[in-house]
């Protein structure tokens, strides 16, 4: 339903080989399947793989149990710390500026 809902049927859409992308090339113009070796895998976007591994620790590790209804807020929440995880100490301050930015931003 997702792939029907949010993907023009004119596309050309790649994926891995997992095999729950089943019927895709039903609902697209084409699908092209790819299965990464171990080598393009550390040559190609690293940081792709390493935060999509931490997403699924995260939402198998510490909600043990996603619906789809909640699926949006967990990424949702995943990306805001992803985005925020060198911030360190200045985490409040950018939380405060972030806050108050949209009402500042009127009175210029």
């Amino acid at each position: 339903r997702f792939v029907q809902k949010t993907i023009d049927r004119e596309s050309v859409l790649f994926t891995d080989k997992n095999p729950a992308y089943i019927n895709l090339e039903k609902m697209v113009e084409s699908h092209i399947q790819i299965k990464s070796s171990k080598d393009s895998t550390k040559a190609n976007l690293p940081w792709v793989h390493v935060a999509i591994s931490n997403l699924k620790k995260n939402l198998l590790g510490i909600y043990h149990m996603v619906s789809e209804k909640h699926l949006q807020n967990y990424l949702n929440e995943f990306v805001y710390k992803l985005n925020r995880r060198y911030f360190g100490e200045q985490l409040f301050n950018r939380l405060i500026i972030a806050s108050v930015y949209p009402y500042v931003q009127h009175y210029e």
